[in-house]
């Protein structure tokens, strides 16, 4: 994959001047247009071998360009916070928004070959890692994210004669470090790792620009027009850009019958028998949050369910069982502006526990496939493809030795239409019933259906939905609080 950035590529001065100025301009006519018009984010990676320019490729982008319409991160090794997390969640928190450019100096690529460089990885965890990133760059991709990826290379020869350059100057000097030395040292099994790497990652959706980094002038030249050409076309096709569906159709039962219709909704608890079992149920929570073996993990409760199920009372009831300081609620309601011009998940992972804490979230990255299927939010490949990427999403929680539980909260008919009068009727209670919840009750039977479609797609082995009868507000409760106790138990290994 390297044999053309190692031909010797090269332009000298007066052509690289000539057309400096023209190739700016044309950039930054595309930025602006590109701000104006909103449509979608380019995210720019920066690779390559040490000494090839990677540094000064970045600064030569900021220059060239409207920095202020740039956001620049760089990743080095990764601190607690991202540790305490999946590892793709520090590059989540900084994608850039549309109209913008965002550029990574290091990316989870870094994390990924140097990593297997270093042979703190095998080549299974290696290849597992490189397909995390290929559904990673294929669900940025469908979200409309521009992705381009830039590997500034150096034969071995070079890339030492350029670390020994830099070195003599006192003025650059302080470029070379170390690690760079060792890196070269390395050489042959960091190019090999690399070869094997954006073999498998270079896609038509995320491809991979092998770039000369010898000659800086040609390596300017070549990143320059790369990026002027990517966004040239994305600009002139913007308006007809169409992501992948990764879905199969959805086709209804034969018979019509569908799984929430088999659930019953009606069951027997007294109030006094709630009293004493809540009490029990939340001691039991609050141990087992403060053992010491949850410090390795973290826990997420995702709540879903009927308009006025009661999903606000089981979250009040589980809060009241733990450390103030060690849980956060996440409401969840329409996107904001910035949440809008952001990937659709971002606002879910940018809310990630770290280990030992709990996030409970009311309402949920399940809007994708409920509220904004039926209300006509999101197109049809927006939502079908939500599916995967929610399993995905997920997944990477579990992973990281997240207890993650969901739960359907589910009424019927009749009694959320009494849940509704009651809650006009009650002055306390008013706020909690709007117009948008009477609008969603017209549309109950499409929700019913696009339920049991979310929970027939995405219950998973490793993630799987609780379904909760919820009819009697005492016995939803104390199910909601077994079923989390049951589940640390299980992982902490005290069933």
């Amino acid at each position: 994959m390297f044999e053309s950035a190692e031909i010797g590529h090269a332009i000298d001065k007066a052509a690289y001047k000539a057309e400096e100025a023209t190739l700016r301009e044309a950039l930054l006519e595309v930025q602006y247009e590109l701000k104006q018009r909103g449509e979608f984010p380019v995210l720019i990676l920066i690779h390559g071998m040490d000494g090839a320019g990677r540094g000064d490729t970045l600064n030569q982008i900021n220059e060239w360009l409207d920095p202020r319409l740039i956001h620049t991160a760089a990743f080095d090794a990764p601190n607690d916070d991202a540790r305490e997390r999946p590892w793709m969640w520090r590059y989540w928190r900084e994608l850039p928004a549309k109209g913008r450019i965002g550029m990574f100096f290091g990316s989870y690529y870094s994390d990924a070959l140097f990593d297997r460089v270093a042979s703190t990885t095998n080549r299974d965890t290696f290849d597992k890692q490189l397909f995390d990133i290929l559904r990673f760059e294929r669900m940025l991709a469908n979200d409309g994210v521009l992705v381009l990826k830039f590997w500034l290379h150096l034969t071995e020869e070079k890339q030492k004669k350029r670390l020994k350059t830099l070195e003599k100057d006192p003025a650059t000097a302080w470029r070379v470090s170390q690690a760079d030395w060792q890196h070269h040292q390395q050489y042959g099994r960091i190019k090999n790792t690399a070869e094997h790497m954006m073999r498998l990652t270079n896609t038509a959706y995320a491809p991979w620009l092998v770039v000369d980094g010898e000659d800086a002038n040609y390596r300017s030249l070549a990143v320059g027009r790369a990026l002027l050409q990517a966004l040239q076309q994305r600009l002139a096709m913007a308006g007809s850009w169409h992501p992948r569906s990764d879905a199969a159709p959805i086709t209804p039962p034969a018979d019509n019958k569908l799984l929430l219709e088999s659930l019953v909704l009606e069951h027997e608890l007294s109030k006094d028998d709630y009293k004493q079992q809540l009490a029990v149920l939340q001691g039991r929570l609050n141990g087992l949050t403060r053992d010491p073996r949850f410090a390795e993990h973290s826990l997420v409760l995702a709540f879903e369910g009927n308009d006025a199920a009661g999903k606000g009372g089981a979250i009040r009831r589980i809060t009241q069982a733990l450390d103030a300081r060690h849980y956060r609620i996440v409401p969840v309601a329409a996107p904001t502006e910035e949440e809008r011009a952001m990937p659709w998940l971002w606002r879910f992972w940018r809310h990630v526990p770290g280990k030992g804490k709990v996030t409970i979230f009311d309402r949920t990255w399940y809007g994708r496939v409920l509220v904004e299927r039926v209300e006509g939010f999101a197109d049809t490949a927006d939502w079908m493809r939500g599916y995967y990427e929610i399993n995905d999403f997920e997944h990477q929680l579990s992973d990281n030795k997240a207890i993650v539980l969901k739960f359907w909260l589910a009424i019927s008919a009749d009694e959320q239409l009494v849940r509704f009068k009651s809650r006009e009727e009650t002055g306390f209670k008013r706020f909690k019933i709007t117009e948008e919840d009477w609008r969603n009750r017209d549309k109950w039977d499409d929700y019913k259906v696009a339920v049991c479609d979310m929970i027939d797609r995405t219950s998973t082995s490793a993630v799987p939905w609780t379904l909760v009868p919820a009819n009697n507000k005492y016995y939803a409760r104390i199910k909601v609080l077994t079923t989390v106790c049951e589940a640390l138990e299980a992982r902490l290994g005290k069933a």
